[in-house]
Parts: structure tokens; C-alpha cells; sequence
């Protein structure tokens, strides 16, 4: 009888080791599930705050043209043109990489990212915030070198 009480003990204690292990397991799963969520939706807000700009550098880039020629002065004019079409190409190249390595449940819904997803993931945060540098770092140099600029004739 003493043998049977013992038994029920250690299995009473057995289930609650396996259980307060899964809890911690479950904890820490809802954890990270929860930090990749937030990254994603770090990375996607980024991109979200520079997209719509993408318009104002056409817009810049219409009126550097006339500028840009071969003098020094036009010189300046033609690397702020191009540095504003590297900004842009950055944000296309940016999201082509981002599509091909996210699918949209992942983007958009929250899915649970992979292990090597989830190490893409912090590569992709470091990436659109130099995209995000690079555009509106050349919209700024732009605009402050336009706004410098003689009146067209």
C-alpha cells in the first residue's frame, strides 16, 4: 500500500514537471511569435512612411533635368537627379527582395516565420531602413539644393 501512495506521488509530481514545462515552453513560443510580429510590423510600417514619397522623387527629378548640364553648378544638379533615382531603385530592388523572401500570410497576417525567416527577418529590418535613409536623405539634399536653385528662364 506504502509502495502505491509512493507511485501516485512521483506520477502527481511527473505530470506537474511535464506541465509546468510545457506552459514555460508555451510562454516562450507566444513570446517570440509575438517579438517576429512586431518586427514585421516595424519593417513594413518603414516602408510604409517612405512609399508614398517615391512620387515626390518623380517630381524632384522633372526639376532637376533642366539644370543638370555639364558646368559645375549643373554638375550638382545631375548628382542630386541621380542620387534621387538610386533612392528609387533602392526602394524597387528593396521590395522585389522582400517579396521573393516573404509570402503575404506571412507580411500581412502574422504567420508563424521559420527559423531562417525569422534571421531574414533582421536582415530585412537593417536593409529598408537604409532604403528608407537613402530616400529621404535625397529628397532632403534635393529639395534644400532646388530651393537654392536661379528661376528657370
Amino acid at each position: 500500500m506504502k509502495i502505491s501512495f509512493l507511485y501516485s506521488a512521483i506520477a502527481r509530481k511527473i505530470v506537474l514537471g511535464i506541465s509546468a514545462l510545457l506552459c514555460l515552453f508555451l510562454m516562450f513560443s507566444c513570446d517570440q511569435k509575438k517579438e517576429a510580429d512586431t518586427r514585421m510590423e516595424h519593417v513594413v510600417a518603414v516602408h510604409d512612411s517612405v512609399m508614398p514619397k517615391m512620387s515626390r522623387i518623380g517630381e524632384l527629378i522633372t526639376r532637376l533635368k533642366p539644370l543638370a548640364d555639364s558646368t559645375e553648378n549643373g554638375q550638382t544638379y545631375q548628382r542630386a537627379m541621380e542620387e534621387l533615382q538610386e533612392a528609387n531603385k533602392s526602394m524597387m530592388q528593396w521590395m522585389q527582395g522582400f517579396g521573393d523572401r516573404f509570402d503575404y500570410a506571412e507580411i500581412m497576417e502574422g504567420k508563424e516565420l521559420s527559423p531562417e525567416k525569422s534571421v531574414w527577418l533582421d536582415e530585412e529590418l537593417i536593409k529598408v531602413e537604409e532604403m528608407a535613409e537613402k530616400v529621404n536623405g535625397s529628397i532632403d539634399r534635393a529639395e534644400l539644393l532646388l530651393e537654392k536653385a536661379p528661376p528657370l528662364q
